[in-house]
């Protein structure tokens, strides 16, 4: 396979800054300047975006919504222990290698090598998939604080020149250079030549004032005062010291319930029957339950 072209300048996706947060608003996705300023320079510097925080502080979510905005193709490379190149990147189909070889046993190995070693017995993985990407990408490359150092290397150096050397094939450059997204947990720490090839967001739980925004925007028929009142009950749950705090996606799935339920205000007895939807722990809803009867006062 011949090499492609190099990478030519793009029209840029977005106008300004204002236009991206607008955009993600229109996606459902609320976004203060800063994050919509991370996102801008991404697509002009053409830079992936390291978005670290806690749990269910919405960076997965980001990524989807920036695909959505845009009308690009979402590319996700889920991480995780053991995660290695044939996974990331490539793989050669071996079980279909070994029937063509059984098939042409009277060819020589050259013939055959030329054969099985061609576009037809390769295996793309997300990397690979995203780099030779025709059609606009968003590649989500998701926990990657969970990968092995060795793996986080390949990633890097992939991200650095936006290229792939396959050595049966060539190198394999990308005509575009997709958005890029990585999320991290902060369950280690991740190499400093990652951080430094990365534009850096980080994504807390929100105020409570952006909460009860976010609430009113995904959860039809929810009331302003219901909603005022879910995003400071979370808010005081999330001040407890927890094994998990309640993310903003089971915020919204209490808030969901609520609303089917009918209830117009939570009590304490409300609270406490629907608290599993936002705790998964028993320690922590032991905790939680103790809390209840401020939180839901007035």
């Amino acid at each position: 396979m011949s090499e492609t072209n190099e990478v030519v300048g793009e029209t840029p996706r977005f106008s300004g800054v204002p236009e991206v947060r607008e955009r993600l608003r229109e996606v459902s996705y609320l976004a203060d300047d800063g994050l919509s300023g991370v996102v801008y320079l991404a697509d002009r510097l053409g830079k992936p975006v390291l978005v670290e925080g806690p749990a269910g502080t919405g960076k997965t979510e980001l990524a989807k919504s920036v695909a959505a905005m845009t009308g690009a193709r979402l590319i996700r490379l889920q991480c995780y222990e053991g995660l290695d190149e044939s996974k990331a990147l490539y793989e050669w189909n071996y079980k279909k290698q070994l029937l063509r070889i059984q098939v042409d046993q009277g060819a020589g190995w050259e013939e055959i090598g030329e054969d099985i070693f061609s576009e037809e017995f390769l295996l793309t993985r997300p990397l690979l998939e995203a780099i030779r990407a025709e059609d606009p990408v968003v590649l989500l490359v998701d926990e990657v604080d969970r990968l092995e150092i060795e793996t986080e290397a390949l990633l890097l150096e992939i991200l650095s020149d936006y290229q792939v050397s396959i050595p049966e094939l060539g190198t394999v450059r990308a005509t575009q250079i997709p958005l890029v997204f990585l999320t991290s947990n902060n369950t280690r720490e991740l190499s400093e030549a990652l951080k430094r090839r990365c534009l850096f967001l980080h994504l807390d739980y929100p105020s409570v004032e952006r909460e009860r925004e976010i609430i009113l925007t995904k959860v039809p028929d929810v009331t302003e005062q219901l909603a005022d009142q879910i995003a400071r009950i979370v808010r005081s749950l999330r001040a407890l010291d927890l094994k998990k705090h309640p993310s903003i996606s089971e915020t919204l799935d209490w808030a969901r319930t609520l609303v089917l339920l009918g209830i117009e205000s939570v009590d304490e007895e409300t609270a406490r029957a629907t608290l599993h939807l936002l705790l998964k722990y028993r320690s922590d809803l032991d905790i939680a339950a103790k809390e209840l009867a401020g939180a839901t006062a007035g």
